[in-house]
This record gives C-alpha cells, structure tokens and sequence, in this order.
C-alpha cells in the first residue's frame, strides 16, 4: 500500500509507473500490492522512476 500512496502523490498510473520502471503494468500491479517482490534491480528502477530512495521503503517492508 505504501507504494501506492507514493506513486498517487506522484499523479502517475500504474501504466506510466511501469513504462519508467522498464517493467510491466501487470507486473508492476503485482508488486504495488504486495502479490510478489521485485528483485534488487526492479526495486531501484520503481524507486528512480517514483523519486525516492529505495532502501528507505523497499528493505523496511522485507522485514
């Protein structure tokens, strides 16, 4: 859900989300709600494409 609230404060779609991140929207739509985890590679390209730091979101919610 947190990757959600991100990408809204950001105005993107999960369509435009997916296109920076070099992913798939369906993909990308899995990830946003938690049905699987992105690589290590995946996770930086969202957090470039979304603006923010990606170990201060992606290695929280690992835990």
């Amino acid at each position: 859900m947190w990757l959600k609230g991100i990408r809204l404060q950001k105005d993107l779609t999960q369509e435009q989300t997916a296109i920076k991140s070099n992913i798939s929207r369906s993909y990308y739509n899995h990830i946003e709600s938690g049905v699987k985890n992105p690589t290590v590679e995946t996770a930086k390209d969202i957090a470039f494409a979304l603006e923010f730091k990606w170990t201060s979101n992606f290695r929280r919610k690992s835990h």
